[in-house]
């Protein structure tokens, strides 16, 4: 007997470029694909999170050094960020680059839209905001960093803010925008918050899309903005957590888009300490440490917050260490190898993947016994991004 495809099904299959399906193994959904970036050569893998397996690479996408990326809310298409200024929309499923645009000199993240009608930039060079239309890559508005003073400046931290649009930090002027898109992208309408502090570095918002934090390097504190009550403006919170030490030299920065959040307490990287801090996230105050192996970039929670994971600066980046979040007490050190640098969970949290820079591999591990299960082959990889962040707030 012969079995027909449903029409629906054979048309897609019919619409896919013949060597793409096949470089990529066929027809799959998204859900359990990612994307693994490839610095060392404007790369990405597409990997199956459920067999731990690699499927293609996508090439051509620039300098990697620091990206990252969004997905579209369908998990089809990739939005990746490069440092030198490109935005490249990748087709997750055929495994081909759709378009790349480089839209700035030098670029350090974006966000998409509730909506995901939109796709932002943020701009060291020059300095600013851009965004642009996500089917097209057209460019809708440019909206150029010009602090109170007049000096033009980096843009770090910039998030998707639901029902508002963007929020993002200033870095040398120490500011807070909150960009508002309404139907008409070309015309965002602005509010700055000024004076928040020194060298907000980077910015998140909490996974219920209210508060805006964004950390400051100058001062050992965290600005807080209520993005429900935007008139109640900037507060402080964690102000001087480092008063009366000895800080320790900085090689890395930690990046506040892996701030964790398990249930109401936030586990935040503390700048040049070999801490973690605690956080209540219903009074914003500081209700414990957790003294780790060394300076955390990145503390990232298992999907159902029982774990925190935690990678480190130069010189001591080969380790992750694993926070028991009950009883905020380490419980595991793990040895990947040199230059761990992202730590991405599958969907479920039943999976840890660890990108090891200086081995070449993705390594991933069983987060209940901690065993390795698998060790992916990649070209300097850094960024691990699973299709289970199109649905989530900030990611």
């Amino acid at each position: 007997m012969v079995k027909f495809l449903p029409f629906a099904v054979a048309a897609l299959i019919a619409a896919l470029p013949v060597s793409a399906v096949a470089e990529c193994g066929g027809l799959r959904g998204t859900g359990d694909l990612g994307l693994v970036i490839e610095r060392a050569d404007g790369a990405v893998q597409v990997v199956d999170t459920t067999r731990r397996r690699a499927l293609c690479t996508v090439t051509g996408l620039g300098d990697l050094s620091h990206a990252s990326l969004v997905f579209s809310r369908d998990g089809r298409f990739a939005y990746v960020f490069g440092r030198d200024g490109g935005l490249s929309k990748v087709d997750v499923l055929t495994g081909t680059l759709v378009k790349r645009v480089t839209q700035a000199g030098n670029a350090i993240g974006g966000a998409i839209s509730q909506d995901g009608r939109l796709v932002a930039v943020s701009n060291y060079e020059p300095g600013g905001v851009r965004v642009f239309d996500a089917a097209t890559l057209e460019m809708l508005a440019d909206i150029p960093a010009i602090a109170a003073d007049g000096s033009r400046g980096k843009v770090v931290g910039l998030v998707d803010a639901p029902g508002l649009g963007f929020v993002y930090a200033l870095y040398d002027a120490g500011e807070i925008w909150v960009a508002e898109m309404g139907k008409d992208a070309t015309a965002p309408k602005l509010t700055k918050f000024t004076g928040i502090g020194r060298l907000p570095y980077d910015g998140m918002v909490t996974p219920d899309g209210r508060y805006y934090a964004a950390a400051l390097f100058g001062e050992d504190g965290v600005a807080l903005l209520d993005l429900w009550n935007l008139d109640k403006g900037v507060r402080r919170i964690l102000d001087g957590y480092g008063k009366g030490e000895q800080p320790l030299p900085v090689y890395k920065m930690p990046h506040l888009g892996g701030w964790s959040t398990a249930g109401r307490l936030a586990f935040v990287p503390a700048v040049g300490r070999h801490e973690v801090l605690v956080v209540d996230q219903k009074t914003w105050e500081e209700v414990g440490r957790v003294a780790v192996y060394a300076q955390p970039v990145f503390t990232t929670a298992r999907p159902d917050g029982r774990q925190v994971w935690v990678n480190f600066a130069h010189p001591h980046n080969d380790t992750v260490q694993v926070i028991d979040v009950p009883t905020r007490t380490v419980v595991q050190t793990l040895k990947p190898g040199p230059a761990v640098l992202h730590i991405e969970f599958s969907p479920r949290g039943e999976h840890a993947w660890v990108s090891v820079r200086d081995s070449d591999e993705v390594q991933v591990y069983d987060t209940r016994s901690f065993d390795k299960l698998a060790s992916l082959p990649a070209r300097k990889p850094s960024g691990i991004f699973f299709t289970a962040r199109a649905n989530r707030v900030g990611y």
